[in-house]
């Protein structure tokens, strides 16, 4: 499975070929994701992007921040930690889902992602 990230998905609204070519198979994004985009809509009042983000989201699989993804989260934030790497508990967050739900690989164009995809095993694509 593929999880797309935030950026990933505000992409796709834009029009982003690189990321669109990149997604095929089995792709999901995550609740924490949904949450992200819905902020930034409602703060900017953005009716167009909302009328997107609805029809988009009730087509693609939304994976829940749950007990496990929670279990994950706080490993990858306690190995970054240990590296002494800081990185937005956000992407934590997103990582663990993926993680938890056995995702094979996250598309963001995060940098952050990079430093995450050092102490967890999902594969990151960073554009």
């Amino acid at each position: 499975m593929i999880v797309l990230d935030t950026s990933a998905l505000i992409d796709l609204l834009r029009g982003g070929e690189e990321i669109r070519t990149a997604v095929g198979g089995d792709v999901a994004t995550t609740a924490v994701n949904y949450h992200e985009i819905f902020v930034g809509i409602r703060h900017h009042k953005a009716k167009a992007e909302e009328r997107f983000f609805r029809r988009f989201f009730s087509d693609i699989k939304i994976l829940d921040f749950d007990q496990a993804s929670a279990e994950r989260s706080s490993e990858i934030m306690a190995r970054l930690l240990a590296l002494g790497i800081s990185v937005n508990s956000f992407d934590v967050s997103i990582a663990g889902v993926a993680v938890a739900n056995g995702a094979e690989t996250l598309i963001t164009r995060d940098k952050d992602f990079e430093s995450i995809a050092k102490v967890t095993e999902l594969n990151m694509k960073v554009y």
